[in-house]
């Protein structure tokens, strides 16, 4: 049996969220194009009984903080460093190599590190060699891998990759399990989501959404939930005009909540004004933002 923490690491927008939801074949890590989506670690469990249990991580994309929001991502990031078997460095093959390797080198890495070429359809085949050549060279790079996140291919290749760089050792979790977050927390995020698929600008980067209640009951799950804004404009702007926005946002909401959640649900959204949350420690802690 193998077992052990697989984490994944690269810049803002490199596909770490759409690789760990199709390794593990449920969306557990919110997708979007904008940079900075993903601010938690988030976990998932890879389990074939009797062989391995890999234990997945998507991590924030890796910035220069601005603010203690951006303090609180790049611990998550940190956390994963720590405790890694193996770590997935991952890039957008489109974007700047010399970059790429810029930040690899730096997280100083002292396991197998597999580099992950991602989005290889949208070059030709060239560019894909060059890039292999190109990471194959560097002292952190145990292999790479030309893949697609979007279209899941070889990923057979990936997994197999991984089991053989793993430790031996028991499984973690019990082999139904798929992550160690509550689900408040996906339920949290789910609506987060649909802030940043509808609002453009710099409103998403000003939210975070706080569930206050999760109570199920007969017949339904009933859910109330606070999105927090910095300014009474941006609350304005999320609201929109006659309440539509926030019904929008509710109804999409919904929606991908009650398909998660595989049953009908209630959802109530309030958005409050707390300003200047993502530099107060206190708040962050009451949003859910540890160390």
């Amino acid at each position: 049996m193998k077992s052990g923490f697989v984490n994944i690491f690269g810049k803002p927008n490199a596909g770490k969220s759409t690789l760990l939801n199709a390794l593990i074949g449920e969306k557990l890590a919110i997708v979007s194009p904008k940079v900075q989506t993903t601010r938690h670690r988030i976990k998932a469990f890879l389990t074939k009984k009797n062989e391995y249990q890999i234990i997945f991580s998507d991590t924030p994309g890796i910035i220069e903080p601005k603010y203690k929001l951006h303090e609180k991502m790049m611990s998550a990031v940190k956390s994963a460093l720590e405790d890694t078997d193996v770590a997935l460095l991952m890039i957008d093959i489109r974007d700047n190599w010399n970059e790429c390797d810029e930040l690899f080198s730096s997280l100083r890495l002292k396991v197998p590190c597999i580099v992950l070429l991602n989005k290889m359809d949208s070059v030709k085949k060239e560019t894909v060699v060059e890039a292999e050549k190109y990471f194959q060279t560097k002292d952190y790079c145990k292999k790479t891998i030309a893949l697609s996140a979007l279209t899941q291919k070889n990923f057979d290749e990936l997994i197999n990759a991984i089991v053989d760089l793993l430790p031996n050792g028991f499984p973690f979790y019990d082999e139904g399990e798929l992550t160690d977050l509550p689900t408040k927390f996906f339920v949290s995020e789910m609506i987060r989501e649909k802030i940043y698929e509808l609002f453009g600008d710099e409103i998403p980067y000003h939210t975070t959404v706080l569930v206050n209640e999760f109570k199920e009951k007969t017949t339904l799950v009933k859910i109330q939930a606070d999105i927090i804004v910095q300014r009474e404009t941006q609350k304005a702007i999320l609201l929109g005009s006659g309440g539509q926005m926030i019904k929008k946002i509710g109804m999409q909401a919904r929606q991908e909540i009650e398909q998660f959640l595989e049953q009908k649900i209630f959802l109530e959204l309030f958005v409050k004004v707390r300003p200047k949350w993502r530099d107060n420690e206190a708040q962050l802690k009451e949003y859910g933002y540890n160390d």
